[in-house]
């Protein structure tokens, strides 16, 4: 709140950026190389454990710098890259945060890209995905069919960080749950042979949210 009441005050000689890769050149470019190291970072520790690139990779997308930060190592290798939107009450529901899979095109915040329809509310579970717009390069990878997104439930999500809650011991921020909730849908479709999740955040954040969620 701050930065923005300074940002309104000193319009002329100031630029609010927002910490995702969204809004006016340069700063989405600006953002997706500062992210970048997600997926240098991935790629190296995937080589090292497998000895070669995995067949596909997986990140939750609100405004989407954590998913671009990771495709962006993978952008000319054949790895398929699968996107989690804040699919909401469903996709198809009036309550989601998913404007690459269920959006329109247009103009929001300085960008040219999808945004949730006027009769929607903008609604997750997780509130990093609450956003009614999405990253113009995550619109780019849509259009020419570089990435599959797929609005993921706020039920699918929630279950997805109890089972990785369960299992490994690993509870996941409410965002990262998401790409869980789709990486397991993909590996029960068992189209690919090694998959690459990118665990974008802790859930100690998101524990309250849980409790009431699960009713503990």
């Amino acid at each position: 709140m701050t930065a923005l009441e300074d940002f309104v005050e000193n319009v002329d000689d100031t630029h609010y950026l927002v910490g995702s890769v969204v809004g006016p050149d340069p700063f989405p470019r600006m953002v997706r190389d500062f992210q970048s190291v997600i997926g240098e970072e991935a790629r190296e520790q995937f080589q090292e454990r497998t000895g070669e690139l995995p067949d596909a990779a997986v990140a939750c997308v609100g405004g989407g710098s954590n998913a671009i930060g990771l495709f962006h190592a993978f952008r000319d290798d054949d790895v398929a890259f699968y996107g989690a939107e804040g699919g909401g009450k469903g996709p198809d529901s009036s309550e989601h945060a998913a404007p690459l899979s269920a959006g329109t095109e247009d103009v929001i915040h300085g960008m040219k890209t999808r945004v949730i329809d006027d009769d929607v509310d903008v609604h997750s579970v997780s509130a990093g995905l609450d956003y009614p717009g999405v990253g113009p390069e995550h619109a780019m990878f849509r259009a020419v069919g570089r990435c599959e997104y797929t609005g993921v439930t706020d039920d699918e999500a929630l279950a997805a960080f109890r089972e990785l809650s369960e299992t490994e011991g690993i509870i996941p921020a409410l965002e990262s749950s998401h790409a869980v909730a789709r990486a397991i849908q993909l590996a029960e479709d068992d189209e690919h042979e090694t998959i690459l999740v990118n665990l974008s955040g802790r859930g100690d954040k998101d524990m309250e949210t849980a409790a009431s969620k699960f009713d503990l």
